[in-house]
């Protein structure tokens, strides 16, 4: 590989981000007509509510997200019913109360489909002034929302589910980081937790709820996966200083849980009522026969045929018999599961072309981040249009564009987001050149063999060597060569 080796420190890497966005074609810029709009939209605390709108505003809703987000979807808030259950609500916010179908800013939306994370600058589907305060879940303020009320028994059985239009205040943002080490035992109680009354207990019902829907989608099979990923942090100068990995914890656990169970309760609550509706799908596996291979060489056995609740067995086992490279293992399955995809589901028919393999369920949409994802957006337009006996927002044909222009942008996101962690991994990879490291082999296409070494969590293409690797095969390699600018790390198979 042939390239002007300028020092890194003098590189810019926000301008690299940009023009990343721009190759994958987003419009990383706020056109001029979006500002417009922006200036004639009026505050909205009470935005979308009329008389068929709870006020829910005296429960003690919180956010738990990460430390540094502004752009809240979500608030949560439990309570413990006479008979043992626990009544979960999950408040979204109601974005399409001051987004219009068909506006400048909904165009916008649309066009870019997501919001895209690059560790050096996040990129927002909707404007700042919306996603971080007009339309987020923002700490101590009064906001419009779509609520989805579950009642969770002791086994993790949603017995009974509602939708409907709340007005909520949040008590609390609260980050995975500090509520996970809180729950695990590892820090103290958050001061935003400890600063206002009972919000503890409230938080640990939260937790209850989300363990026993844990572990009924256990029990049917969802996958138990961890990966590592790992973004640049960078300094006030502008420079790239260590890569940040997000670690699993209990806070993230609880959260997942109950988007789970709220996207699959919005699901189903739109084929109740016989419309439309967007699903996220993750279909069975057609690189099955290499997960068996993969289990077969640690010693295990699976089925020939793909069964998510052997695969979610045989994963548990590996976490607790080889914990360290549990994250290896998950990226090999992962990648041999595929990307998921937005599908349409239309009244009548089956679901079973509908599953979520990895989640072990058959209905399931994405409703839970409207400020962050397009087909979230979408969902809570069909959801309102139910909510209001209003006609649909959408024909089957304009959501099924929908569905697939989502699909292909959310894959083009995390090209440029995966882009972005290996130009910081490549500056901080500079100096490292020659130096030999244990690896996993993460990709085989086309375009050629990529691998990611173990520590520090850095991927990269194999240029020399990589004849007959396959994903999931462990492997040592020596560090080629770097080009930070384009962030390229070239590796080269070392021979046993």
């Amino acid at each position: 590989m042939t390239h002007n080796r300028s020092a890194s420190d003098s590189l810019d890497l926000a301008a690299i981000a940009h023009q990343a966005m721009l190759d994958a074609g987003f419009v990383p810029d706020t056109p001029p007509s979006v500002l417009a709009e922006l200036r004639s939209l009026e505050q909205p605390q009470t935005a979308g509510a009329d008389s068929g709108t709870r006020d829910l505003r005296s429960l003690l809703w919180s956010s738990i997200d990460d430390r540094k987000s502004r752009d809240l979807d979500q608030v949560e808030y439990a309570e413990r019913l006479p008979g043992g259950d626990i009544c979960v609500r999950v408040g979204i916010a109601n974005v399409d109360a001051l987004v219009q179908k068909g506006s400048a800013i909904d165009d916008h939306a649309a066009a870019n489909g997501t919001s895209v994370y690059t560790g050096v600058r996040t990129y927002p589907m909707l404007p700042d002034q919306l996603s971080t305060d007009m339309t987020s879940l923002v700490g101590g303020a009064d906001r419009s929302a779509i609520v989805t009320e579950m009642t969770v028994a002791s086994d993790g059985t949603v017995k009974s589910s509602d939708v409907y239009p709340a007005l909520l205040h949040n008590y609390a943002k609260l980050s995975y980081e500090a509520v996970g080490a809180w729950l695990d035992d590892k820090g103290p109680i958050p001061p935003e937790i400890a600063g206002v009354p009972k919000m503890d207990t409230q938080i640990r019902l939260q937790f209850a709820a989300a363990q026993n829907l844990r572990q009924l989608r256990r029990e049917h099979g969802a996958l138990e996966l961890e990966t590592i990923q790992a973004s640049p942090v960078m300094n006030n100068n502008g420079q790239v200083t260590e890569l940040s990995v997000v670690e699993r914890n209990s806070a993230r656990d609880l959260i997942e849980n109950f988007m789970i169970a709220a996207n699959v309760a919005m699901a189903q609550f739109l084929t109740a009522k016989g419309a439309l509706s967007l699903r996220r799908v993750v279909r069975t596996p057609e690189h099955w026969p290499r997960i068996v291979e993969i289990a077969r060489d640690l010693g295990e056995q699976l089925p020939a045929q793909p069964d998510s609740r052997a695969l979610a067995d045989f994963l548990a086992q590996r976490r607790t018999a080889d914990p360290e490279h549990f994250p290896d293992l998950s990226l090999s399955v992962i990648k041999l599961l595929g990307p998921g995809e937005y599908t349409v589901q239309t009244p009548g028919t089956s679901d079973e072309q509908s599953i979520h393999f990895g989640l072990a369920v058959h209905d399931y949409t994405h409703s839970t981040a409207p400020n962050r994802r397009y087909a979230d957006l979408a969902s809570q337009r069909l959801v309102k249009a139910v909510l209001q006996k209003g006609a649909g927002p959408y024909t089957e044909a304009e959501l099924t564009a929908i569905a697939a222009h989502c699909t292909e942008r959310e894959d083009a996101a995390r090209k440029v987001e995966r882009k972005m962690r290996k130009v910081g991994a490549a500056v901080l990879m500079e100096k490292r050149i020659g130096e030999v490291f244990d690896a996993i082999v993460t990709g085989a296409t086309p375009k050629g063999i990529f691998a990611r070494i173990i520590k520090p969590p850095v991927d990269g293409r194999i240029m020399r060597g990589e004849q007959g690797l396959r994903v999931g095969e462990k492997i040592s390699v020596k560090l080629l060569d770097t080009n930070p600018q384009r962030g390229f790390i070239d590796f080269g198979r070392v021979s046993p």
